[in-house]
């Protein structure tokens, strides 16, 4: 396999007499910002001490030593030493390489024979899906599609919020102020009315608050009409939540949420009496993390109540048991930092080294007025009122730019919801995004419809010519290089962003190369009939592929025409 890096390395090395082991030369080569510096770049700086030169000269020196096959030149440039690959025989064989693997093209195997476990999504049972699970569902689906991309076993899990003090303030809500025929008629709305009532009424009633802890104790000790009305309202909120996913395109090998592992938290507790880790606080059983500069663990409430902690702690175990996992990764917001801190280090305590394979994926907030959504304030949007909103968008945008295009649904609700997508991923996870219906929709620029319209050129080109692709005459102008190039990092770029848990290394990858092939295409007429015309047609077929299999690796559908 072609790996310029290791090509320009391995002459380094050889010229500096092996003074440099390759790790460390490696890890110095840039790739210059601009073409006209070369393909890639070494600095002399580091050498300058032990050569007792200046870089400048060292890059002279080295420059004149470099030889090989596909190395066209190398040349000093102040201190650095700036290599030039042959365009046309480097181009031929990453070319011949993307259009034989085809959707093959970027596949790794640094996941070889590992599992991965990835919990994310987890939107709480009565409560509408909103824009606040966006982030973990689409980053959590994006990271598992890239895991498959680097060779990984994927198990997707949706830990619903099936369990906890919310489901006693609901059962009162419900029980004081419900309606049977209403919740019936429109369920995910109506009982989100009865939890925000619940906080409303406690400001004026705190007695509510011990009225919603009596009847959770009830629900988890079994009581027959708290667990009635707690299956009710998961029912519901399962058919909601499975008519999104179906919108986005996701799907999960699990439902298993906390309720599942109530039967599963007294072996968990077993284990922490067992090594005399509990201690009583105030009535609670907690673990002391002195050490880590945490604070205590709560493990069961004075009143006996599990907390989310014993949950998970329970839910670790049960998953390492099943899946053997070689990674666990928590796709959570950023606030639950401590909590999966304390997780993670109460297993540790035990003893378990695989606790070290845990890993919390954070993420910032969707804001809205600069204030965080909350469902108790009512300050909610609903996700399935957002993707109907851009679906309706792009509809009305096909209609004007292309009124007789067939599947026009179909591409409308690709092109709709491709762009909340990217809107998110395109973004890195930890920063915060203000909500903004206009900046998701906007159908130019950074966004999800500009990489889906630039894809669907592609494929349009391909449509039009007469000519099949081929990459049997390698093309050596420098416009075709530079796509060339950025298609040949693609590997390197799925890598990246599975390693770096960053679904927007690819994102803003995939822009690069979008851009680089409509500035490609307005200034190359590619279907002109000459001798390079099946070189060119080779080349808008993979910029089809590296398109296509990017955008589906972040969660994205890829319409041919539009």
């Amino acid at each position: 396999m072609l790996n310029f890096k290791e090509i320009f390395t391995a002459q380094l090395a050889s010229a500096l007499d092996r003074q440099m082991s390759e790790e460390v030369i490696a890890a110095l080569i840039e790739i210059p910002k601009n073409p006209e510096h070369g393909d890639l770049a070494f600095p002399c700086f580091t050498l300058a001490k032990a050569l007792r030169k200046s870089p400048a000269v060292i890059a002279v020196d080295i420059a004149s030593q470099i030889r090989a096959p596909l190395i066209e030149k190398a040349e000093a440039s102040g201190p650095y030493i700036n290599v030039f690959f042959s365009k046309a025989a480097a181009g031929k064989i990453i070319m011949e390489r993307i259009l034989k693997e085809g959707k093959e093209y970027g596949k790794l195997t640094i996941g070889a024979g590992k599992t991965v476990v990835l919990d994310f999504s987890s939107p709480n049972i009565a409560k509408p899906f909103s824009m606040g699970h966006l982030r973990s569902t689409v980053i959590g689906n994006a990271l598992g599609n890239l895991a498959d991309k680097c060779g990984y076993q994927t198990v997707r899990i949706n830990h619903l919020g099936d369990w906890g003090t919310q489901f006693g303030k609901l059962i009162t809500a419900y029980k004081k102020w419900g309606n049977q025929d209403r919740v019936k008629e429109n369920p995910i709305q109506e009982l989100l009315s009865l939890y925000i009532q619940f906080h409303d009424e406690v400001e004026e009633n705190p007695a509510l608050e011990n009225e919603a802890r009596y009847w959770f104790k009830e629900l988890e000790n079994g009581n027959e009409e708290a667990a009635s009305l707690w299956e009710w309202f998961r029912e519901e909120s399962l058919k909601e939540f499975e008519r999104i996913y179906d919108m986005l395109g996701i799907k999960f090998d699990s439902y298993n949420g906390e309720a599942f592992y109530n039967n599963k938290m007294e072996a968990i507790i077993e284990k922490l009496s067992a090594k005399n880790l509990l201690v009583m606080s105030d009535g609670a059983e907690v673990v002391q993390l002195p050490d880590l500069d945490l604070p205590p663990c709560l493990i069961k409430k004075s009143d006996g109540a599990t907390l989310y902690a014993t949950r998970d702690l329970a839910a670790a175990f049960y998953r390492k048991k099943k899946y053997h996992f070689d990674q666990s990764l928590y796709i959570v917001g950023q606030e639950q930092s401590i909590h999966f801190r304390q997780v993670k280090s109460v297993i540790k305590t035990l003893g378990y080294e695989w606790a070290d394979h845990m890993a919390h994926v954070p993420f910032g907030l969707y804001m809205k007025d600069g204030k965080k959504m909350s469902t108790r304030k009512g300050r909610v949007i609903l996700l399935e009122e957002v993707l109907n909103e851009a679906v309706l968008l792009a509809k009305q945008n096909i209609e004007d730019k292309n009124p007789h295009l067939e599947n026009k649904k179909d591409i409308a609700e690709a092109v709709g919801i491709g762009a909340i997508l990217f809107h998110d991923l395109k973004n890195d996870r930890m920063n915060n995004i203000e909500f903004s219906l206009e900046d998701m929709l906007t159908f130019e620029g950074e966004t999800g419809p500009y990489l889906q319209y630039t894809n669907a050129r592609a494929y349009s080109l391909l449509r039009k010519a007469e000519d099949g692709p081929s990459s049997e005459n390698g093309l050596s102008d420098s416009h075709s290089w530079e796509i060339i190039k950025l298609l040949y990092q693609y590997p390197d770029k799925l890598e990246q962003a599975y390693q770096h848990l960053s679904p927007s290394v690819l994102a803003k990858y995939l822009i690069d190369v979008a851009q680089a092939f409509n500035k490609y295409y307005g200034q190359v007429r590619i279907l002109e009939k000459d001798t390079d015309i099946k070189g060119r047609l080779a080349l808008v077929k993979a910029v089809t592929i590296v398109l296509s299999e990017g955008m589906q690796t972040l969660g994205m559908r890829v319409p041919e025409q539009m």
